[in-house]
């Protein structure tokens, strides 16, 4: 009985340890006057981030996109790279997006005509 306690907690524990880079807060760069703090976490196989803070000159502000998912579907696809949807607030539009992640930094970016045209972002992690 010791033994499967032990066990299941050991299991528990190194899930955690294991988490994915990418789950956490990230920061998002200023974009047209305003920033949000991002929730990114599994969603099924993949992850998605929820917008959960909104800041602008003012401070914290709340935003209707409070709560809105901003990244969706993002597939790992090894080396700290993801591929899947980001949804851009300013203009309401859905993208291709693509994440390259390199220790607390993140490179995001939202593409169009197949991946050709992008436009890019740096989010920081916050924890």
């Amino acid at each position: 009985m010791k033994t499967t306690i032990l066990a299941a907690a050991f299991a528990l524990a190194s899930g955690a340890a294991f988490a994915d880079p990418i789950e956490g807060l990230w920061q998002t760069q200023p974009d047209d006057g305003a920033y949000a703090h991002v929730q990114i976490a599994p969603c099924g196989a993949n992850f998605c981030g929820t917008i959960v803070k909104t800041f602008n000159d003012g401070g914290e502000y709340q935003s209707p996109n409070l709560g809105k998912q901003i990244v969706s579907n993002m597939a790992p696809k090894g080396n700290g790279a993801y591929e899947g949807k980001v949804w851009r607030p300013s203009n309401g539009k859905t993208y291709l997006g693509k994440i390259a992640l390199n220790g607390k930094a993140m490179k995001l970016a939202g593409c169009v005509a197949g991946g050709l045209i992008c436009a890019k972002q740096n989010w920081t992690k916050i924890k």
